[in-house]
Parts: C-alpha cells; structure tokens; sequence
C-alpha cells in the first residue's frame, strides 16, 4: 500500500508534480526489471530514468552531521537527491518496516528537506511511502 504519512493530507500533495516524476521513473524500473534483484542494480536502473527523462538528481550524496559545537565524523549517504529537495531512499525487500522510515526522518531532519519518498521494488508491484516534515 502506498501511505502519505506525517503532516499531510490527500488534497494538497507538497511537491505533487515532482513526485509524480520521482514515482513514474520508480514504476517504469520496476516494470522493466520485475523484483528480485539487489537494490544497487535499481539504484543504476533509476539514474539510467532520471537522465532519460531529465529529471534532476545527486546519487550517493554525503550529509554532515552537527552535534552541538562539532560535525561527527560520520556522515549520511542519501541514495539520491532529487530536484535538491526531496530525499528518495531506494529498497529491495519483502515490505518496508518502520526503521526504513526512521532512517529518512533522519536524513531529512538533518537536510531540513520537508519530503522524503521510500521506494520498495522487493515486492510484485512498486510500493513507496512518502514522508513529510
């Protein structure tokens, strides 16, 4: 089941038409590709429909962490950026469970982005929750 989760409602979609982009990109991979394979091999599939399709995104992009007066040297690896504002993280399992959730919060509180999509293409159909903050 696709979820909107957080503060948003069904009526007013932040970044509707962005996410319909993200979303189509994700579906066409899937219908290609099936289920089945490691999440790296969508990750390639997915950058191969973004260029195609002219939508804008950062793979892999690295994100400090500030802890009081310092930066942890640590730093999060989002798996793409898209049009520098949306977090779109990429999984291949059975279903999405809530520690996949807490991971994007994550990533946008330090981001400070207000929407992240989870895409799941472990299942018989894609399946992605979004998350807004």
């Amino acid at each position: 089941m696709n979820q909107i989760t957080q503060k948003e409602n069904k009526t007013e979609l932040i970044y509707k038409e962005e996410s319909y982009l993200i979303i189509g990109a994700c579906m066409e991979v899937h219908k290609e590709l099936g289920r089945g394979f490691n999440e790296i091999v969508y990750k390639d599939a997915l950058e191969y429909e973004f260029k195609q399709r002219k939508i804008p995104y950062e793979r892999e992009k690295g994100f400090l962490i500030n802890y009081k007066e310092i930066i942890l040297p640590r730093q999060f690896i989002s798996d793409f950026i898209m049009f520098g504002k949306i977090i779109l993280e990429i999984k291949a399992v059975d279903e999405l469970i809530s520690s996949f959730r807490r991971q994007t919060l994550n990533y946008m509180k330090i981001t400070k982005y207000k929407l992240g999509i989870i895409g799941n293409f472990g299942e018989d159909s894609f399946k992605y929750q979004r998350l807004v903050l």
